[in-house]
């Protein structure tokens, strides 16, 4: 109870000061966005929003969690449909050449999975993560296209090689309870709402490509024995729900070790890509360099813009 309480006040305080709140979240994205991220020569990281991410090399390509049709919060309260917004995808990824090697899906939440049978299609890729995509793939008659991953197990997918790390997601609702939790069982397309994109089983996912190393975590939680004790160049963290986990930073930093931490999923998803840039409520982006520091001052700390609508 006393947890609720907090995050009760926490919220009422970002009510209070919610302009002046953005206002340090812009200075401190700001400052983040001008320090270079440490890659080889060829290969490109994009962060397509929210927990979504492109990876390119060698005229391949690897999507992470993509999510670029933002359906509105109206959506959510109204339990409507919500389906890939098809000719926005063509718009922005139009222009992507080679092979994509896959889409790689960290949990089914609809700001994760929403957009991957789509992208899935259009290329003519796999898409892998959970049982829950793959009935979400199978709603979408993609079923073949879909594979239910074996945890440590490694992919090599064209020059990446990815492996699925168990984990859990953090619990938002006041700290309580996972949004949207269990499987996903929809049996229609006409009835998949946002809320029907049940998160199912959630995984970090850890990538290896042109000797660099990446972990991507979508949701800020984990299962601390799950993650081998190896250190990773760039941390995709998801921060959005890490003040819900207890010692968060410490537990995965401790064991990712990375040179790198590179903060998602702190913008406001319902906002159209193109749309100017907001911030989640509450998600505090302003304070996400101390917290990293006080578990150590050696991480460096980058952003990345936005992906732009074409």
């Amino acid at each position: 109870m006393l947890d609720v309480l907090r995050h009760i006040s926490s919220l009422a305080s970002f009510a209070a000061h919610r302009t002046q709140r953005e206002h340090a979240d812009g200075a401190v994205l700001r400052e983040l966005s001008a320090v270079p991220l440490p890659l080889p020569a060829g290969l490109e990281l994009e962060w397509l929003g929210t927990a979504g991410y492109r990876l390119s090399y060698e005229q391949h390509t690897l999507f992470i969690d993509p999510y670029l049709s933002r359906v509105p919060l109206r959506t959510v309260l109204r339990r409507e449909p919500a389906l890939p917004d098809e000719p926005l995808l063509e718009r922005m990824l139009g222009g992507i050449s080679g092979k994509v090697a896959g889409v790689l899906v960290g949990h089914c939440h609809f700001d994760h999975a929403l957009d991957v049978p789509a992208i899935a299609k259009r290329f003519r890729t796999q898409a892998y993560g959970s049982t829950s995509l793959v009935r979400l793939m199978e709603l979408h008659r993609l079923g073949e296209s879909a594979v239910s991953v074996e945890p440590h197990r490694s992919y090599e997918l064209g020059p990446f090689t990815v492996t699925f790390i168990p984990s859990v997601h953090s619990k938002l609702v006041l700290g309580y309870r996972v949004p949207f939790e269990g499987e996903l069982t929809c049996e229609h397309l006409d009835a998949l709402s946002p809320g029907a994109y049940k998160c199912g089983q959630t995984w970090g996912i850890r990538v290896e490509v042109a000797g660099t190393s990446f972990y991507h975590q979508g949701s800020a939680n984990l299962i601390d024995d799950e993650i081998p004790r190896r250190g990773v160049d760039i941390f995709l963290a998801g921060i959005a729900g890490r003040r819900f986990t207890r010692d968060y930073w410490s537990r995965i930093l401790g064991r990712l070790d990375p040179k790198v931490v590179v903060p998602s999923h702190f913008d406001d998803f319902f906002r159209p890509l193109g749309a100017p840039f907001g911030f989640s409520t509450n998600v505090n982006l302003a304070a996400f360099p101390d917290e990293i520091r006080r578990v150590s001052a050696d991480f460096t700390l980058a952003s990345l813009p936005v992906r732009s609508v074409a």
